[in-house]
């Protein structure tokens, strides 16, 4: 990675979040949004590119996870609160706008900040997850995506959860990181780094909480609208745990969006990190109609 990781510490929506940044200081802004149970680390294949195409990128430790605050209240894990997070730091970063790329959980939140704030988000990309409403009506008419998403429930029980993917060094988590992913494609030295972030005090609480509140407060998530900024969907065809079928069902919520399949599991921009990094710096590139 040719440009030097910058580690800030940024004020927005009341907490602070860990920042890593990158690229030419006036650049467009891009921000990278992880998911569970990652942290800024998931984009680490991604960074470099970006900044080496021009782009401010800013790749954040979400709300919960690794070095950034960690409300207590499950209340304070809802969509709403996850997108303010994100426009505080275009916000803090002096710009009126961005492109959001959101991968899991994180795709989730660039869902809802281009369906209700397209003023901010001037284009998104988002990896293996579909648009909310196409995931809520799966979990109620497909059976295999309700088998596929029994995590989801699981994660609702109080404490459990955290005790137990505390255990043995988060040996679950590591073990489901490469379970669910192509040989390879996390290595010993990538789980050590996962594995502080985990250990992190009141990470692993933090973490589950965006599920816990998405289960109690996800009315607003469940009913996300059309999105008219421009979007592109990019998809591992080989996830463990959205069906595939998924990505193509969300174009019908997009008005301006595209889909890419690639080869790949849910942990895609690991796997086919140079195929991602291509297409995000084309799309991210293109000029409005």
């Amino acid at each position: 990675m040719a440009c030097p990781l910058e580690h800030h510490f940024v004020p927005t929506n009341g907490l602070t979040l860990h920042v890593v940044q990158c690229g030419p200081a006036a650049g467009p802004l891009v921000v990278l949004l992880h998911g569970f149970p990652e942290f800024w680390y998931a984009w680490r294949k991604q960074l470099g590119a970006l900044a080496d195409a021009g782009y401010r990128v800013w790749a954040p430790d979400q709300r919960g996870y690794n070095l950034s605050d960690k409300p207590h209240p499950v209340r304070a894990y809802a969509i709403n609160e996850l997108a303010a997070d994100v426009l505080g730091l275009l916000d803090a970063a002096g710009y009126d706008t961005a492109a959001v790329v959101g991968h899991d959980w994180g795709a989730a939140v660039a869902w809802h900040l281009a369906a209700n704030f397209p003023a901010r988000i001037r284009r998104a990309a988002v990896l293996n997850v579909p648009h909310p409403r196409a995931l809520a009506g799966a979990l109620r008419r497909q059976p295999r995506q309700l088998l596929k998403s029994w995590y989801v429930f699981f994660f609702q029980l109080p404490w459990l959860p955290e005790t137990l993917a505390r255990l043995r060094g988060a040996w679950l988590a590591r073990q489901a990181l490469r379970r669910t992913s192509r040989p390879g494609t996390f290595s010993d030295a990538d789980l050590v780094a996962y594995q502080a972030a985990w250990a992190q005090p009141g990470a692993l609480r933090s973490m589950i909480n965006w599920y816990r509140a998405a289960a109690r407060f996800g009315r607003r998530l469940g009913q996300a609208g059309r999105v008219a900024v421009p979007l592109h969907i990019i998809w591992g065809w080989h996830d463990a745990f959205l069906n595939a079928g998924l990505a193509q069902e969300s174009l019908a919520f997009c008005d301006d969006g595209r889909l890419t399949y690639l080869k790949a599991s849910h942990w895609v921009q690991h796997e086919e990190a140079a195929q991602v990094n291509q297409l995000l710096i084309e799309f991210l590139r293109e000029t409005p109609a």
